[in-house]
Parts: C-alpha cells; structure tokens; sequence
C-alpha cells in the first residue's frame, strides 16, 4: 500500500458523565442532537469534507449503538478501497489487553492500525464537540509552520477558561507553555482537542509516555506538556468559526439553542461543510389543523397537534392535542399527551408524559425560571403530575414529583 499523507484518529470512548441521565444508556458521541444527528456526525463530516479517505474511531464505553450508528461509513462517504472507517475497541493480543486509560494510551494501543497506513501525519480528533472545520487548512498550516505538532484553538469566555486546555502563544503562533484546565488561567485561548502531529514524533513520544508509570497518558495532561518541556515545535493554529464542547448537561442544552437564532453561528443550512449523518426511513413531519410550530426544529416522522414554540424536536415525537412546548428538547420518541406543557426541559428517549403534566413549572414564576428540568430515558409520567423546574428524574417514583 502506497504511503498516505495523513489519517485521522477520532476519540470517542468517553463515558460523558457530566451529562448525566444523557449517557446512561449510550456513548457521549452518540447522543441526539440538532433534530437528526448524533453528536459523532460533526467530526466525522469534517473527515469528509476534508477528504481525509482513512479514520480510526476508538470507542470504549458503551458502545453497541454507536458502532450501529456507524457501520462502515456509507454516510460520510468513507466506505473506501485503500482506506476507509474502522471501528477500533480496545483487544486482547499475545500479552493481553487492557481498557483504554487516557487519550494518549488509546491511540498507542492503536500504533499498528497507524503503522499499516504509514502515514507523514496524523489528525487527533474527538467525537464530542459541535463544530465545522476544513482541516486540511490547518494540515497546510502544520507544514508552513514546518510544526512537528499543532494544536487547534478558539478564544473563549475568560469565566470558561478553567474547564479547558490553555495555551500562551508567542506572536508567531509558536505555543510558550500549556496548562491543562488551570484554576487561574493566564489566558482564553483553550485548545479546541484538535491535533495534527508529525506520526514520527507522535510515536517516539507515545512511547515514552507509556514508559511513565506517572503518566495519566493523556494528551493534554501528559504528552503536549512534555513536547513543550523538550523544546519541539509545537503550533496553535486559530479558528474563528462555532465551536462547543457539550460536555454538560447546561453546553448541551445551549448548542441546541443556538441553533434558533435568527442567524446562528452553527449554520445547518449552509452547505459550505454539510452535515451527513444516517439516515431513517420515516413518514414526513404532520402539523396537525390545531397544531403550531414557531422557531423550532421538527424532523421526520414527527406528528404536532399541539403548540411547539422555540424547541428542538428528534425524529417520532408526538404531541397532542391541547399540549404545549416551549424551550425544551424532545428526544427520540417522545410522546406528551393532551394539554400538558413542557418548559425548558430535557426529556429523554421513548419516554411519554401523560395528559394534563406540568413540566418544568412553578405555580408562582413561570416562565422566569433559569434551571432546566430533566427527565431520563423510557419513564412514563402518569396523568395529572406535575414536575417542578429543576427535576432530575432517571426513573419514575411518585415521591421524586408533587402530585397536582
């Protein structure tokens, strides 16, 4: 096989605890977002927009619907002869095997899928965050820079700037010193998880952190900082478009919004980068002769004999009559009955709200509340209940809400 110039290695094994009840049942990549798509489609449709032909995806936790999701890759095109979409869990070999400990470690465990490949660089990328990026731009930045490792960033809110990577940069871009998630950040420039290494440097110092029985084998904890202390030549390279980690419950909620606005930063409709993503076989959406949507996403397979307003509907909703929704998001097979209302929630798949439900309410505010309400996978909410804002139920329990 002729040498290829470079592969991508997309991390999603991650647990996604901090979204809670989101990824109980499924992989932090594989949770529904925007309507139709997976968490895992941005990613993987910047692979294919920069006609990157070969992509290793490493999963770990709960994995089954994921590797479902996925396949071989027909949606992203990346069904290929010569390259192509594997799947790549952790495995048993001669000496036996392990789960995969940090970042670093999942992709030293893969250095013979990479070695088979030979590639000059390799593109670290992860399957959790919501962004559109060309990166053979920042493949052409690596070489002028003649980097042996670069790092894609983003500005970000200086109160944010402790969750992330944080970078101090000379004004050639060159990165001075990297802190991973510091208490005091010295700057807000966070590293966006975005990496290209040159795959000779990239594997000397996979092994050596390995070799560190003090290392978390992590990239940005372990492998960037120790690039840095050996004086390589290591890059930031800025993006200036949308990008968000949806690593809680909260940034989960708040890129599904902005998406509403009247002219949103994460663009679904313009086709510059297009988001694929798999697709279902499902009737058109139907608005019933009493029903109504205002700013609002609605898929496929959706049937609205009620109010939806500013919400984020998934595919095989249902609404009915009397019922109004209002600044929450419906996940996949959501059924609310007659004349409940919904405020500002999350309700999980396959769960059904029963007729004349209060969610996310209080008597005496409203529609002033900021707390959002968040309801699991598969409960059935029986008639007549109402679930104060701010709720987090996995399974239904009649102490867990005040009975109207």
């Amino acid at each position: 096989m002729a040498r290829k110039e470079w592969i991508a290695m997309l991390l999603a094994g991650g647990q996604g605890s901090r979204l809670g009840m989101l990824t109980r049942n499924i992989a932090k990549p594989a949770v529904p977002f925007a309507g139709k798509y997976r968490i895992i489609d941005f990613s993987l449709s910047n692979c294919t927009y920069s006609a990157i032909d070969t992509v290793g995806v490493l999963t770990q936790y709960k994995p089954l619907l994921l590797h479902s999701y996925i396949g071989i890759g027909s949606a992203w095109d990346l069904n290929l002869e010569g390259g192509g979409l594997y799947i790549l869990p952790p495995y048993v070999g001669e000496k036996g095997g392990i789960w995969y400990k940090g970042t670093a470690n999942a992709v030293y465990q893969n250095i013979d899928f990479i070695e088979y490949f030979d590639p000059r660089f390799v593109l670290i990328i992860s399957g959790d965050h919501i962004y559109k990026m060309d990166y053979s731009l920042m493949l052409e930045y690596h070489k002028d820079k003649n980097a042996e490792a670069t790092i894609a960033v983003i500005e970000v809110p200086w109160e944010e700037a402790s969750r992330f990577g944080i970078m101090i940069c000379g004004e050639n871009g060159a990165v001075l010193d990297f802190a991973e998630k510091p208490k005091k950040p010295r700057s807000n420039l966070a590293s966006m998880g975005v990496y290209i290494f040159n795959w000779d440097i990239l594997k000397e110092y996979l092994f050596l952190d390995e070799e560190d029985p003090l290392s978390e084998n992590d990239f940005g904890k372990n492998v960037i900082p120790r690039l840095l202390k050996d004086k390589r030549k290591v890059y930031a390279y800025p993006f200036k478009g949308y990008w968000k980690d949806v690593g809680t419950i909260e940034s989960y909620y708040t890129a599904n919004m902005d998406l509403l606005k009247p002219l949103p930063e994460m663009d679904l409709f313009d086709d510059t980068i297009k988001i694929y993503s798999k697709p279902s076989v499902l009737p058109p959406h139907y608005i019933g002769s009493g029903g109504g949507v205002k700013n609002s996403l609605v898929p496929d397979g959706c049937v609205i004999l009620g109010q939806v307003e500013r919400s984020v509907l998934f595919p095989g909703v249902y609404v009915g009559e009397g019922s109004y929704v209002k600044d929450s998001i419906l996940l996949p097979n959501v059924k609310i009955e007659r004349e409940s209302i919904i405020w500002r929630s999350i309700i999980g798949e396959n769960t059904t709200i029963g007729s004349r439900v209060k969610v996310g309410l209080k008597s005496d505010k409203y529609f002033n509340q900021e707390a959002l309400t968040v309801l699991g996978d598969g409960i059935i909410v029986p008639d007549g209940v109402e679930i104060e804002q701010g709720a987090s139920i996995k399974s239904w329990q009649r102490e867990e809400a005040k009975i109207s």
